[in-house]
């Protein structure tokens, strides 16, 4: 039935080929020091720059996130399980 699956595209990902992650760790380091010192001036508090900490200090959850999230919701999954635990009782029971 081909006609009927209509396939979503492919979502866009760019991935940067010439970043150098540890040349910009080191430049957002030196920045926090200078502030903190007091040579560059505060800055404004954003809350978008907050956005994602706790995800990334835990690796669980940046491995979850990285992978896509759950691939089945909890509910969904308790209900299939519930189903599997009837049919196998009904079965083993002659039931059916």
């Amino acid at each position: 039935m081909g006609m009927f699956n209509v396939r979503e595209p492919r979502r866009f990902e760019h991935k940067y080929i010439y970043v150098d992650e540890r040349k910009e760790k080191l430049a957002k380091i030196e920045e926090k020091a200078k502030r903190e010192l007091g040579m560059l001036p505060q800055e404004e508090y954003n809350p978008e720059n907050i956005r994602g900490k706790f995800l990334e200090s835990t690796t669980h959850l940046k491995r979850k996130v990285e992978n896509g999230g759950p691939r089945m919701s909890m509910p969904v999954a308790i209900v299939l399980a519930v189903l599997l635990t009837v049919l196998l009782f009904n079965i083993l029971t002659g039931n059916i």
